[in-house]
């Protein structure tokens, strides 16, 4: 259970460490819930049919009870409602080295992965999307066009190419 303040927007965390999955693993089923709501990312964890997903899913109703307890322990105005998956990370844990026996007496190595998986959660900002739309539209309005190329240099382009080439 934790808790971090950022410039007045409270998140709140869960974490699951030494997980029996592959990072890489774990980040398929971590990407689908990036960013979204958390009533939509249980249901997305609901259906997915990855092994890591139930995993995924009780570290994300932790998440939650973690927000709910602590907007009542310390009084914070916390609408799970508009609880948002801020960030969803898997990261590399120990590796478990072992032997694998191989034709004529010899061994193979390798490695079983583990994972530590973290949910980030935070409450979105109402009017938010609006206004980034806004502030990209008109980053994209004061930047000049590019020229189109004339057709002399393509040509030249082309020639050094063609002579490259042989």
């Amino acid at each position: 259970m934790a808790q971090t303040e950022t410039a007045n927007n409270v998140e709140f965390r869960a974490e699951a460490r030494y997980i029996r999955v592959s990072p890489q693993k774990a980040r398929l089923v971590l990407d689908l819930i990036k960013g979204r709501r958390v009533e939509e990312a249980m249901n997305t964890l609901q259906f997915t049919k990855k092994g890591v997903a139930p995993t995924i899913q009780k570290l994300l109703r932790s998440a939650i009870e973690n927000a709910t307890y602590l907007s009542q322990e310390k009084g914070l105005d916390v609408d799970v409602d508009n609880l948002v998956v801020k960030r969803a990370v898997a990261n590399d844990g120990p590796r478990l080295k072992r032997i694998r026996p191989a034709p004529m007496g010899r061994a193979f190595r390798y490695q079983r992965r583990m994972a530590h998986i973290e949910i980030a959660l935070a409450e979105k900002i109402r009017g938010s999307g609006a206004a980034h739309a806004a502030s990209a539209s008109t980053a994209t309005a004061g930047k000049p066009k590019a020229r189109k190329q004339t057709g002399k240099k393509t040509k030249a382009v082309a020639r050094r190419k063609a002579v490259a080439k042989k």
